[in-house]
């Protein structure tokens, strides 16, 4: 189906990138950080925005604090050789700025990203070693992310507008339509097919959840009571 192509584009996900964190940027950038307190540095924790897993450590001094707020592209001090230097300007493997946190004492950053390669100069995902493997689960979440700036801006030419615009009783006909063609599929269609209807059923029963005002997140906070030992039918 044609529409679940116009949601993995990347220019979709860019879209989705800067309508989620622009408005969060005059905020970071007033932030109250005590540079003063280690002799003009401040740590800077640098996590996957989308993973949540810790990259790197460095340091920022004021300077940049400000070019990382500028660029968007985070940028260090290097205490060895006592200069700026933006993470990724040689190997180009940058680290898009997402969101910063200050913490309690206004003196540590927690700084998330999305990283463009590996992050370590060894050239594996982490300073640690570790692998940043993206859980394709989480994907759900941000694909809700995205449907619902289409329904607040309902672009034209967008399929999932339209099924906004039909209305309740045509999305929740989409979604039986489409769990249909994938029980159909499970019984006499291959395994391929099966995950193609599916992944439509998934799609649309998150636009109608969107349209109901719930959450992706809802749905799987009812299956996560359910698999208590004490949880019983309503």
């Amino acid at each position: 189906m044609s529409n679940i192509k116009e949601i993995l584009t990347t220019n979709a996900q860019c879209l989705l990138y800067l309508a989620r964190h622009n408005s969060n940027k005059k905020d970071i950038k007033f932030m109250d950080i005590d540079f003063e307190k280690m002799n003009g540095l401040v740590p800077a924790i640098i996590q996957d925005s989308t993973t949540r897993k810790v990259l790197m450590l460095g340091y920022m001094n004021k300077e940049a604090f400000d070019k990382t707020m500028e660029t968007g592209r985070v940028t260090f001090y290097s205490r060895s050789r006592k200069c700026l230097w933006t993470k990724g300007e040689t190997s180009g493997n940058y680290l898009n700025l997402v969101d910063i946190k200050n913490d309690c004492d206004k003196d540590t950053l927690l700084v998330t990203v999305r990283p463009e390669g590996p992050v370590c100069h060894t050239g594996t995902d982490t300073c640690w070693g570790e692998t940043n493997n993206v859980n394709p689960l989480m994907f759900l979440s941000e694909l809700q992310d995205f449907i619902e700036q289409r329904y607040k801006d309902m672009p034209e030419g967008s399929y999932t507008t339209s099924l906004f615009k039909d209305g309740l009783n045509r999305m929740a006909q989409k979604v039986g339509e489409e769990a249909l063609e994938a029980v159909i599929e499970a019984v006499n269609g291959t395994d391929e097919r099966l995950i193609y209807e599916a992944s439509d059923m998934f799609y649309h029963l998150i636009v109608l959840l969107t349209s109901k005002g719930l959450r992706i997140e809802d749905v799987a906070r009812e299956l996560q009571e359910r698999h208590n030992p004490g949880w019983k039918k309503h």
